[in-house]
């Protein structure tokens, strides 16, 4: 089943919080459980915390939002010096409580805790393998593939973060990870470097996070991002770092982390997130003008472009939606009908400032079109003249195997359709998207490469098994 509202964009991945406290006077699992929070736009699926209690390694995870599974009896039961946390989307895998993270894995070496965001695009063939010589898996996740691969590793090699490396060899895709084990807590990022992540320090302790949102809220000191390729080992000598040999020189970061998913106050690899969004807005006005009366961006996303658009083009930007934050994104109904009362439910123009106007409403990407259709109809139902619709991604064309949540091809409205069609689906009456070009501008001061396949058609690395 769909998703009412959000059907219409490329869903989360994952967010992964981690803790090393050696000694710092605060308690690891509780900066978790606030990091976690602070990382819930990244997943409402499930959450999930693991702590290292004197070489024993405890657990909490289940499905729902971060406040949901926590409480402060669960909390003072996970006491440790060091802590990772998980909040999922499922993009490979089920929507199923097993296949909530970090996985607790046992193995002949002892034990260790994993929580990955990204996905494995040779996870099946691996998967195959690894039944084929007996392994018994618990979850549908590509996680757990990683997981079986370490521990199997790690029996030939001496520590733990050789044997990651020598899994990184043979893994392909789109991961940042966090691994904790009885005497480390270890971070590393693909080869690409395609999903965040960040380092930071509080009171002397390594805290490492998907975004650099959740250390501002709690006092953490930002230290880097970690390079693609690099991993990173946090013991009780301090803080190290090694690289595997094909790691890339700059990162391929995901370029939907500035258009859509990381929350703008997040700074990924030198560049704020709103700083791009808003330039996108600018780039938008230059590329697609139109005259109108009012701007108004889509919450929350489109916001930030929004304010962008008004400033370059002279158009005055008003609060054109009114947004039900108590309607989570989980709230799926089984019927189209019922799923247009949910965008209703979750959006609603604000009449006075749309009515008799020509309208430019600004949003981050159409993916299916079906959302874009139903707002635009809301629109014109609270009386605005003019719809005119800007879109501060370029079209998306081809699925993503890295980690976001996007339909098959087929399903992909630019897949299939000119921008006239499109505009013509949604009902507008005129449809811009930002071009390629204009994005790699919006782009400009992140010390990073980044990876476009979703508008391209150009995978950074082999796609095994999927339809492209």
């Amino acid at each position: 089943m769909e998703d009412l509202f959000l059907d219409d964009k490329l869903n989360e991945e994952c967010g992964v919080f981690g803790v090393y406290k050696d000694g710092a006077n605060f308690d690891p699992t509780r900066l978790t459980y606030y990091g976690l929070f602070a990382l819930q736009h990244r997943g409402q699926e499930s959450a999930g915390i693991a702590v290292n209690n004197n070489g024993t390694i405890l657990y909490r995870k289940e499905m729902g939002m971060v406040t949901e599974v926590f409480d402060d009896v669960v909390l003072d039961y996970l006491k440790g010096h060091s802590a990772i946390g998980h909040v999922r989307y499922s993009t490979a895998g089920d929507s199923l409580a097993e296949n909530a993270q970090p996985l607790v894995i046992k193995y002949t070496k002892g034990h260790m805790a994993l929580a990955h965001n990204g996905n494995l695009t040779n996870a099946k063939r691996l998967r195959t393998s690894l039944e084929n010589q007996g392994t018994i898996f618990q979850t549908t996740t590509d996680s757990e593939v990683i997981a079986a691969l370490l521990s199997r590793a790690r029996i030939r090699f001496n520590s733990i973060e050789d044997a990651l490396v020598d899994v990184m060899k043979e893994i392909d895709g789109a991961y940042a990870l966090l691994v904790m084990t009885p005497h480390k807590l270890i971070a590393a990022r693909d080869p690409l470097g395609m999903r965040p992540l960040v380092i930071g320090k509080k009171d002397g302790a390594y805290v490492f996070s998907s975004e650099s949102c959740a250390f501002d809220a709690l006092g953490i000191e930002f230290v880097r991002d970690v390079k693609a390729g690099e991993i990173v080992i946090v013991d009780e000598d301090g803080m190290r770092s090694m690289m595997v040999d094909n790691a890339a020189e700059k990162s391929a970061m995901c370029s939907f982390e500035y258009i859509y998913f990381a929350r703008p106050d997040s700074i990924m690899e030198g560049l704020e997130v709103y700083t791009s969004r808003y330039r996108a807005g600018g780039v938008l006005a230059k590329e697609h003008p139109v005259e109108a009366d009012v701007v108004i961006g889509v919450p929350d996303s489109g916001l930030s472009a929004a304010h962008g658009y008004a400033d370059a083009s002279g158009i005055p930007i008003v609060d054109g939606f009114m947004k039900n934050r108590y309607v989570g994104r989980t709230f799926i109904q089984p019927d189209q009908a019922l799923r247009e009362l949910g965008v209703h439910l979750k959006l609603n123009p604000i009449r006075s400032q749309v009515e008799g106007k020509r309208v430019i409403m600004i949003d981050d990407s159409i993916v299916r079109g079906t959302t874009s259709k139903h707002i635009v109809r809301l629109l014109r139902k609270a009386g605005a003249k003019e719809v005119h619709v800007r879109v501060s991604s370029p079209p998306v064309t081809h699925s993503c195997f890295y980690g976001i949540d996007t339909p098959e091809r087929q399903n992909l409205i630019a897949s299939s359709h000119s921008v006239e069609e499109i505009c013509e689906v949604i009902e507008a009456d005129s449809l811009g998207f930002i071009s390629e070009e204009g994005l790699k501008t919006t782009l400009i001061g992140a010390g990073c490469n980044f990876c476009t396949a979703c508008f391209t058609g150009k995978y950074p690395t082999r796609i095994e098994n999927e339809e492209i």
